[in-house]
């Protein structure tokens, strides 16, 4: 009837190790040497068997003490060394030339049979009940050895009786491996010791490689509820057996286990060279790693796989594994199936983090290679990296278009083959990377690059991939938690790999960690459990005389309006005072005052004005805050400065040292401002706040408020505080992530025969002319040629849009309807064959790296439309939008509190597939811009009361007092009580009130009607909104 207690639990997993390769013998705990944590017949056996020559030597010339010579010294060798590197490289033993091996893992290259030999008279022991302490009589439940030398212990617990946490409690309290005022106890100490310590259950196992009392932490070790399917959270499957029987029968399967302490276990060393950490994978990294090996070894090279893996998966370790065993990887014919394996690593510096873990799994100096040089001898460098003894290379994104085309050369020409591995976090705004994929993206990515937008790894590897759907050279592993639709089609697989992709046979990611297990597990934390979202009112008016009459493009004018809104000083200083206020009361308390919070805004111009804003409301309340503002290049503002603003200006960044990532990092830097910039691959563990100005969409949005949730000790809240987007838009975003990513549908590869028919039968072009052009760039022709070879179907084109142009004016001018009609016909043609050409490049460029398209007739106008599309300089005329006589008269922030927004199991949101758009030129809509305004006002009037129309005084009246020289005179020479009293600030107010009559009548006749009015007005400036701190500052601007 004891079928439910530990023991039987014990007796399951030795019976069947012992079954399956492992030694287990009942009460050999008795033969454990607690002193030395050694199981010493083992490790004499092992020795004896396998080294007669060295045995015999030690015998000679040690006698009887041989076998406790040979122990202590091997306990030296753990002590100094450490168990790894001791297993490893063996041990230095007294009286013997060369290291005593304690142990033969299998090589890559299985053909040397003295090794193997080896291999197979390795002892893996279980071992029930040790009492290892040499203090007391304690037992840990079990021990695994390999060759008498401890690699794991485990503390197992039924469910029926106690759950996993009493084991990780028992080890907290029970296991501590120093004592103080004692020697350390020699299984348990960290390094030396056992390797991992394993908690078990029935239903759970969590893993530490470091007992450290009540402050170790324990990692999950589980599959996932439903591995393999869309939906697997936190746990293990339910089986016929344990749910945790996969951990002896997989992972300690006697190959795996000795697999994973030859390959797995690594190390971390500080600068002194100690070790600070054991790394062991967790489970979803041995398995994706396992995968993928076998998957190349059964399919060849050249495929490519998609790895989607969340956010504190451990990707940078994932990689770095995968590197490491692809470098290795005979086929079985013991040939090498890569020569060398590409590694695309982060930004334009080295990560130094991936770095180190490629040499440490190496472990051996020499065989990584770093692609950093961005002169003209990079080429060389990397040419001399992928053709010499280099396992590994490293390159950043800038240099990875001149390592893919050396590697496709040396793949066709020199039959090599490469593997390509990525980390789509990884990202670059420069260079010739960021050059080649603009080709690639649409018009608003452009745009988002162009103002300093980062550019991801997968659009890079889209971009550069031109020799596209028969690259056999080549085998890509994409790394992403966020796959882009394009990055499915092109890396994922489709379940019945002989057949196309269509609505039943979609690609899809060859391994899934999803976000839903990370944040079950622990791994991440889930940022959308405290989201505020604000909402926004405002009013527009003119000031002065009425604005133009001539009308302007809708859409345009509202773009620029609101963006006017967005740079509007008193929207910026309401923003900054919630944010300033919020941080200090639920972000600064959290993390023992560390905590930290991220601002993002829309462009960079915002950026500069924000943190000037941030600063001076900061030093106006005297908080002991510190900011920074992260954007890429240089900013015009006329209104903050006279100079271009860069995030090296002294005024924005003072005393930034180095790159901002690390200067951040500082307990003196609280609050980080970014336009475009660090929204993705940025790890900064300490950011618990992020305050959004800015619409985020779909992968944005996601990889954005994923800034937030890295763990750290004691970090449970994080804050999200949202100006800008609908809080259902921001959910929608992340159940795409949540769980496996899913297509709704494929691209169709038709899209490119009816594209190409589509524009063929516009006339414009001949086949001549096509081959004419293709010829010169094939033939790698001169530059003239080119040009004569395009200026032909150019300059027909160019003549016949400003024909249609002129022809589109003149019927205007004299109210020609039909005219109208006909030339703007004409010229929107020419507009959509203009774009159709764009859209063929962006689409050929895509799907001709999946499908082969056969015929040359679609490659040829790819190359064509490429090079005649800068060419076409189709301008339009666009009327300015005047924005000098509009004012701001209301204005609302409005709290609407924290909204519920969870991430529930099964809501996944599918991918829409790549669209070309509806192919036609909408004309634009015309209005005049007081129309637009006014629409605008319905738009975000809302709840728009009298106490809102403060800014009449804090922006309107304030902003013409400012201009006074003489009122600047008077702030500059005498005290603020002395300005109050001032006649001539009465005058110019009465002044502005008058000027602002027109767009504030209703105001402006209250205040010149009442005295008390007036007087009340400038007790506001001057006590609320800084009236004399302000024309003191511009007195004091002029006079420098």
């Amino acid at each position: 009837m004891s079928v439910h207690l530990e023991i039987k639990f014990e007796d399951e997993i030795c019976d069947y190790l012992s079954n399956h390769g492992w030694i287990y013998e009942k009460d050999s705990a008795e033969n454990y040497n607690k002193e030395l944590a050694l199981f010493p017949s083992d490790l004499i056996v092992w020795v004896k068997e396998t080294q007669p020559k060295e045995w015999d030597s030690l015998q000679k010339k040690r006698g009887s003490s041989a076998e406790a010579g040979l122990l202590q010294d091997i306990r030296t060798n753990l002590n100094s060394s450490g168990t790894l590197d001791t297993l490893r490289k063996g041990a230095t033993i007294l009286g013997l030339r060369d290291n005593l091996k304690l142990a033969e893992f299998k090589p890559a290259l299985a053909i040397n049979p003295d090794i193997l030999s080896r291999y197979k008279a390795n002892r893996l022991r279980i071992v029930r009940q040790v009492k290892y302490s040499i203090y007391n009589e304690n037992s840990i439940d079990l021990v695994l050895f390999l060759n008498g030398i401890p690699i794991s212990t485990i503390e197992l617990k039924t469910d029926n009786t106690q759950n996993i946490e009493k084991a990780v409690k028992q080890y907290k309290n029970d296991r501590n491996p120093k004592t103080p005022g004692q020697k350390p106890e020699p299984l348990l100490t960290f390094s030396s010791g056992a390797l991992v310590h394993f908690a078990v259950s029935n239903r759970e196992v969590k893993m530490t490689t470091k007992l450290e009392g009540s402050k170790t932490f324990f990692l999950p070790f589980n599959k996932g509820s439903d591995p393999g399917n869309k939906n697997c959270g936190a746990g293990n499957p339910t089986t016929d057996g344990h749910k945790t029987e996969y951990l002896w029968k997989e992972i300690w399967n006697r190959e795996n286990w000795l697999e994973i302490i030859a390959r797995y276990f690594s190390v971390e060393r500080d600068k002194k060279k100690k070790v600070k950490k054991i790394l062991f994978p967790r489970y979803h990294q041995w398995r994706v790693t396992r995968k993928l090996q076998e998957a190349v070894l059964n399919e060849g090279p050249g495929k490519k796989y998609l790895i989607q893996h969340s956010a504190g998966s451990g990707k940078t370790n994932s990689i770095a594994w995968t590197a490491h065993f692809f470098s290795e990887l005979h086929n079985s014919n013991n040939e090498k199936v890569f020569d060398s394996v590409v590694v695309v690593s982060d930004r334009n510096v080295i990560d130094s983090q991936l770095q180190e873990a490629l040499e440490s799994f190496q472990r051996q100096k020499g065989v990584v290679a770093s692609i950093k040089r961005k002169d003209g001898s990079k080429s060389e460098e990397v040419i001399k990296a992928l053709s010499g003894d280099k396992k590994i290379v490293v390159c950043t994104i800038q240099t990875f278009p001149a390592v893919l085309t050396a590697g496709r050369k040396l793949a066709s020409t020199g039959g090599k083959k490469f593997a390509v591995i990525a980390d789509e976090a990884h990202s670059s705004q420069t260079g010739e990377a960021a050059t080649k994929l603009k080709q690639v993206l649409s018009a608003s990515e452009v745009a988002d690059l162009n103002d300093g937008g980062e550019a991801s790894i997968d659009d890079v590897l889209a971009a550069q991939m031109e020799d596209r759907a028969k690259e056999s050279g080549i085998t890509y592993v994409a790394f992403t938690a966020t796959p882009k639709a394009k990055t499915l089609e092109l890396f994922g697989r489709r379940p019945n790999q002989d057949e196309p992709a269509w609505d039943g046979n979609l690609p899809e990611p060859f391994d899934v960690y999803s976000m839903r297990q990370a944040i079950e597990e622990g791994f991440i934390l889930d940022v959308l459990q405290n989201y505020t979202s604000y909402d926004l009112a405002f009013r527009l008016a003119q000031d002065g005389p009425k604005i133009s009459s001539n009308e302007v493009d809708r859409i345009s004018a509202q773009r620029k309006l609101m963006g006017w809104v967005k740079l509007h000083p008193h929207n910026i200083a309401q923003k900054v005072e919630i944010i300033v206020e919020h941080f200090n009361q639920f972000i600064r308390p959290l993390l023992n005052q560390k905590a930290k919070a991220m601002v993002v805004v829309g462009s960079r111009k915002e950026a500069v004005r924000w943190k000037l804003a941030i600063d001076k409301y900061i030093d106006t309340k005297g908080y002991p805050l510190g900011t920074l503002v992260a954007f890429s290049g240089e900013v015009k503002d006329k209104q903050s400065g006279p100079d271009p603003f860069t995030e090296k200006s002294k005024n924005l960044n003072p005393g930034l040292q180095g790159d901002i990532r690390e200067t951040f990092k500082g307990d003196d830097r609280h609050i980080l401002l970014v336009a475009n910039k660090f929204q993705t691959g940025f790890d900064q563990p300490l950011l618990c706040g992020m305050y959004i100005d800015r619409k985020l969409t779909g992968i944005q949005a996601v990889q954005t408020l994923s800034r937030l949730n890295r763990c750290y000790p004691n970090k449970s809240d994080t804050y999200v505080v949202d100006f800008a987007n609908e809080p259902n838009d921001i959910l929608t975003a992340f159940k795409t992530y949540y769980s496996t990513a899913e297509l709704s549908s494929s691209t169709k590869p038709e899209l490119i025969l009816e594209l190409k028919a589509k524009l063929d039968s516009q006339g414009h072009y001949d086949e001549f002319e096509i081959d004419r052009v293709v010829k010169v760039i094939i033939e790698n022709g001169k530059q003239s040629q080119l040009q004569s070879a395009l200026e032909p179907v150019a300059e027909r084109l160019m003549r016949s849009f400003s024909e249609a142009s002129t022809a589109l004016r003149n019927s205007e001018a004299i109210n020609d309807e039909e005219g109208v009609k006909s030339a703007s016909e004409e010229r929107n043609a020419l507009l959509l064959f203009r774009k159709d050409m764009g859209t063929y490049v962006r689409f050929y460029t895509f799907l001709s790296q999946i499908h082969d398209y056969g015929n040359t007739g679609f490659e040829k106008r790819a190359i064509f439309y490429k090079r005649l599309l800068p060419l076409l300089e189709f301008e339009l005329e666009t009327p300015k939008v005047d924005l000098s006589k509009v004012v701001l008269t209301h204005y609302q922030l409005k709290d609407r509190g924290n909204i519920d927004i969870h991430l529930r199991p099964g809501e996944t949101q599918p991918i829409a597939p790549l669209n070309p758009g509806d192919g036609n030129v909408h004309d634009k809509e015309k209005a005049r811009l007081e129309e637009i305004i006014e629409k605008l006002n319905e738009l975000f009037t809302g709840e728009l009361t009298d106490k809102d129309k403060l800014i009449y005084v804090g922006t309107v009246i304030k902003e013409k007092l400012l201009e006074s020289k003489t009122l600047q005179m008077q702030a500059k020479n005498n005290t603020k009580e002395q300005l109050r009293s001032s006649p001539d600030l009465l005058l110019n107010s009465q002044n502005a009130y008058m000027d602002a009559f027109e767009a504030h009548k209703s105001m402006s006749s209250q205040a010149l009607n009442d005295s008390n009015i007036q007087q009340k007005i400038l007790d506001l400036l001057i006590d609320k909104w800084d009236l004399w701190e302000e024309l003191k500052e511009k007195a004091e601007a002029s006079a420098t």
